[in-house]
């Protein structure tokens, strides 16, 4: 099926972008396209303007700080993120986790701000972005705001970018000795994911975060968080902790996973992800 007509416009800045798409309500941004051209294609999504950011300088950049965090433009592509040997030194897992996200036409495509705007479910950063505490920098038509992962995901594919908004850049901060563990189970599409970062000090755990994904918002699990931390750094502990990841969490049923397999498979995944941050993200 192919798109209804569609007026189209490529601003020559962020500020004019800005005010394009304040004029016009039913105006969305185009980035990669990955995933808003799909549902166009589908007349799942019916607008009157397309404003095309995906050439704009001031979304394209990768900022590494002495300290160790980073701010990304959202309009950075998968394929950027995996190949920038500044962002490997400081975020190695989110390299890795750029470089097998689906195939290389997505990658070369895809942009790290729109896979998170999207929030469709099935999505590799919304998970990662929530897990490391990142802070998503907006613009629009009343100026600049900050907000965390927790304010910005509503619910599936619905985000809290306002009319007339761009996410300009998303901050990571430094991980600060910890590592980040990332896993999934995938049937046909990811089915069930976990993300963790977790510290080490000795050998034992002395701070950990664990955020679950394939869910209508990434979900942190706080009581698994608080069972690992000052637990042993060993299996058996990991094991012990995660096991409640799945309570009091609503998984979706589908044609790919049942809810019920998905709850039931979510604490090894879990586990796996803290296991892989203990040992390096490896």
């Amino acid at each position: 099926m192919l798109m209804a007509p569609i007026d189209y416009c490529r601003p020559d800045s962020l500020a004019e972008a800005v005010r394009v798409l304040g004029e016009e309500p039913s105006a969305r941004p185009l980035a990669g396209g990955q995933s808003l051209l799909a549902l166009l294609k589908l007349r799942a999504a019916q607008l009157d303007l397309l404003v095309d950011i995906s050439r704009l300088p001031e979304l394209q950049f990768i900022d590494v700080r002495e300290d160790g965090s980073v701010e990304i433009g959202a309009g950075v592509t998968y394929a950027e993120l995996a190949r920038s040997p500044d962002l490997k030194r400081v975020q190695p897992k989110l390299c890795e986790v750029a470089s097998g996200t689906v195939d290389v036409q997505v990658r070369n495509q895809g942009t790290f701000g729109g896979n998170i705007c999207h929030n469709d479910p099935i999505n590799d950063f919304p998970p990662y972005v929530a897990a490391v505490g990142a802070t998503l920098n907006l613009v629009g038509p009343e100026g600049e705001r900050r907000a965390t992962p927790e304010e910005f995901f509503l619910g599936a594919f619905w985000s809290d970018l306002r009319s007339g908004e761009i996410l300009r850049s998303i901050e990571l901060p430094p991980l600060g000795g910890a590592r980040v563990g990332y896993e999934e189970v995938e049937i046909n599409e990811a089915a069930v994911r976990a993300v963790a970062t977790v510290r080490v000090e000795g050998d034992r755990i002395a701070d950990a975060t664990v955020v679950l994904g394939c869910l209508s918002v990434p979900t942190r699990r706080p009581a698994v968080e608080d069972d690992l931390r000052g637990a042993p750094a060993t299996e058996e502990a990991v094991s012990s902790a995660t096991a409640g990841v799945a309570e009091g969490v609503e998984f979706p049923s589908d044609a790919d996973a049942s809810a019920a397999y998905r709850a039931e498979i979510a604490p090894v995944v879990a586990r796996r992800a803290v296991l892989q941050a203990i040992n390096g993200g490896e």
